[in-house]
């Protein structure tokens, strides 16, 4: 298949006809508009500084459903300890940052450009990207961020400098999902570390319905607390 080219409209083709490795589309911008149009087609940015814009929309989607998320006993634990404070939407800024400079196991630098970081920081400035937040003593330990749409969150990226500070974020933004009826959190890309917590992969063509349909709710705007 071939990769498409982006021009000014914010407009994508069929993910269906994405590539094997999941590109569908090259260039574009990373305005608001055109990543609201990315996400709700299931669509979303992925490169490295210095190369083109590249949008992907892989099979399979690793996705967790709120339902089937599994709070193991060790989990379960901390939350309930009262160990770490948290907090949704507090500090957007700091948390970007700190996936952005997060040492991965097989990455050599990180996806979240400057460019990308200024571009959710729109989202967020606009209610449509939101971070849930760790907190030790006071300071920031872990957090994850993400965009939502409709009756879904696509999560983007997240970190920690604790031990389980990130699941400990997770675990909230499953409350928070449930209490609002999404229907899924939008993983992106199968990791061992996401299965272990509750996430499956499901094909593009079954995450495209699920989409379609979420997208009918209404978008929960603005800073959420």
């Amino acid at each position: 298949m071939p990769i498409f080219q982006l021009r000014d409209e914010p407009i994508f083709p069929d993910p269906e006809l994405a590539e094997k490795e999941g590109i569908i589309a090259i260039g574009g911008d990373l305005s608001p508009e055109r990543l609201i149009a990315a996400y709700s087609n299931g669509i979303f940015p992925w490169f490295s500084e210095g190369d083109p814009i590249l949008w992907f929309s892989p099979t399979p989607r690793m996705v967790l459903y709120p339902e089937k998320f599994r709070l193991s006993k060790t989990l379960s634990r901390l939350v309930r300890s009262g160990r770490y404070e948290l907090k949704i939407d507090h500090d957007f800024n700091s948390v970007i940052a700190a996936c952005a400079k997060a040492v991965r196991p097989g990455q050599d630098g990180t996806w979240i450009t400057e460019d990308m970081q200024s571009a959710y920081i729109r989202l967020h400035d606009l209610g449509l990207a939101h971070s849930f937040e760790t907190y030790l003593d006071g300071n920031l330990v872990g957090g994850l961020y993400g965009v939502s749409l409709g009756s879904a969150f696509f999560g983007e990226s997240m970190f920690h400098t604790e031990r389980d500070a990130s699941k400990f974020a997770v675990a909230a933004l499953v409350d928070f999902a449930t209490a609002n009826h999404f229907d899924f959190i939008d993983a992106q890309q199968p990791t061992k570390h996401l299965a272990s917590l509750g996430a499956e992969e499901i094909p593009r063509s079954r995450f495209l319905k699920e989409l379609a349909n979420s997208m009918q709710s209404d978008t929960i705007q603005g800073h959420w607390s």
